[in-house]
């Protein structure tokens, strides 16, 4: 919604750069499709070496079971 009042605004007081960024937001976001997947498979690589670096922790028994 910020975005689109954002938009509104720079139409308002600049309509060709509205129209230019409305054209070239699809290409834009085709774009940056690779990073987002790196940015995924990253947060993956990480989360994995995470739980298995407080896994022995975990199966500690705690002091308070039965």
């Amino acid at each position: 919604m910020l975005t689109f009042l954002l938009w509104c605004i720079l139409f308002v007081f600049c309509w060709p750069r509205a129209i230019l960024a409305l054209i070239a937001y699809p290409f834009v976001w085709l774009l940056l499709i690779p990073f987002r997947i790196l940015g995924i498979a990253v947060h993956g690589v990480l989360e994995i070496i995470y739980l298995a670096i407080t896994l022995p922790f975990r199966l500690l028994p705690a002091p308070f079971r039965i």
